[in-house]
């Protein structure tokens, strides 16, 4: 393993939700969930995501907070997370999260490196996500549009990401 894949980037974003999933509301959501996610399994570079029994991550608690989902994945990189991201359904589902989510000012997004084979707990994420809000992009907690090298990585570019789609910073 060379130093440069010795690292992969884990990605968490949290939503608040306008209406109770099961809502009329949130159908078209809900009903992306599935495709979404197949998406991204066969997606090149992804690795992993946190579900639980259903499939989803929907049930899964995240800041103690019943309006808040939570999705969290592991991917080879930044290129290959954003590749995934513009792209397709989720391209499709993203431009359309102000039906379903609401607008908050503060940080849902982070990124992070791991190491090659590390699964992220929630609260991991929660940490990432408070450090982020608390301190702004670090090498601890980062952005699409702020990011920071894998530990010992060469420096990487910042890779495009659409002004209308792109991660709060």
């Amino acid at each position: 393993m060379t130093e440069a894949n010795a690292y992969q980037l884990a990605q968490v974003n949290i939503g608040r939700l306008k209406a109770p999933l099961d809502s009329p509301q949130l159908k078209a959501f809900v009903d992306n969930l599935d495709p979404v996610n197949a998406d991204a399994d066969s997606a090149d570079g992804f690795v992993w995501r946190l579900e639980d029994e259903s499939g989803d991550a929907t049930d899964i608690a995240v800041f103690g907070d019943e309006w808040l989902i939570i999705n969290m994945s592991v991917w080879r990189d930044t290129n290959a997370l954003t590749a995934y991201m513009y792209q397709g359904r989720h391209r499709e589902m993203l431009a359309r999260r102000r039906e379903f989510f609401e607008r908050v000012q503060e940080a849902m997004v982070a990124l992070w490196w791991v190491p090659a084979g590390h699964r992220p707990t929630v609260a991991e994420a929660e940490s990432r996500l408070l450090h982020l809000r608390t301190n702004g992009p670090t090498p601890y907690a980062f952005t699409l549009r702020t990011p920071f090298p894998a530990q010992g990585a060469e420096q990487f570019t910042a890779p495009a990401v659409p002004d209308d789609l792109g991660c709060p910073a």
